[in-house]
């Protein structure tokens, strides 16, 4: 989407194997491996001559749950502190936010509150850069994500006992998430927070059995038993601020 906007465009990748692919799209390809250690690959040559960095990489800690994603944030930081860049643009999530019985609305006003260990690390990544004096950084946190033959409906499909539901969606489709980013880049906004869901909050339950039914796929099977939690996330300041309008729908 940036190239086609006329930006020149770094990317980086963990695997070796992915770098042919970014190279044929266009994109000006690194290896770079960020963790809690230090900073694997050409970190230098990809920051120089950089405006603006997007930072989108996963806590990692369902796979690894001794992951200091936090600490790996502050090693790169520091790279960046050094580079020069100025703006920042941190993909963050929504599970910044704790889910709850009464389902609360959370907005960018809220104190993200999550106790969960991969909530706690986002959120301590999202101060570490939010906080540098050095460069401006916004967060954007998005909902689950959708598209691009990405659902999880998919991975629910047939699956038994789920929990919560009751509890409301907060998905967001790939399409609406480049969306958000384009119209920061165009506005330069830094220094924000913005909360990014598709503005329907479905129950878990009525929406991926009526997902399933669309295409074609064993209904998920949810367990009443316990009560639900959930939450409800304000998309409303987005909207108003950068006038975003999500057309990809859910």
């Amino acid at each position: 989407m940036l190239l086609a906007e006329g930006f020149s465009v770094k990317g980086s990748t963990t695997s070796a194997h992915k770098m042919p692919f970014l190279k044929t799209e266009g994109i000006d390809a690194f290896q770079i491996k960020v963790t809690s250690e230090g900073i694997e690959g050409k970190i230098e040559e990809f920051l120089s001559e950089t405006d603006i960095l997007i930072i989108d990489f996963p806590p990692g800690l369902r796979k690894n749950p001794e992951i200091h994603y936090s600490e790996a944030i502050k090693k790169l930081a520091e790279a960046i502190e050094a580079s020069g860049v100025k703006k920042l643009i941190f993909v963050s999530s929504i599970s910044v936010y704790e889910e709850t019985e009464s389902f609360p609305m959370y907005t960018e006003d809220t104190l993200p509150n999550a106790t969960s260990a991969s909530g706690k690390e986002i959120i301590s990544a999202e101060k570490i850069l939010r906080e540098n004096a050095i460069f401006d950084t916004t967060v954007i946190r998005f909902g689950g994500l959708m598209g691009a033959g990405r659902h999880p409906v998919k991975y629910l499909a047939g699956r038994k006992a789920i929990a919560n539901p009751m509890g409301p969606v907060n998905l967001i489709h790939l399409e609406d998430c480049l969306l958000v980013i384009k119209k920061l880049l165009e506005n330069a906004i830094f220094g924000e927070v913005y909360n990014a869901v598709f503005p329907l909050n479905p129950p878990k339950e009525r929406y991926y059995q009526q997902k399933a039914r669309e295409m074609g796929l064993e209904l998920p099977q949810f367990d009443h038993y316990l009560p639900s939690v959930g939450k409800v996330i304000s998309a409303s300041k987005v909207m108003r601020e950068l006038g975003v309008e999500f057309g990809a729908g859910i």
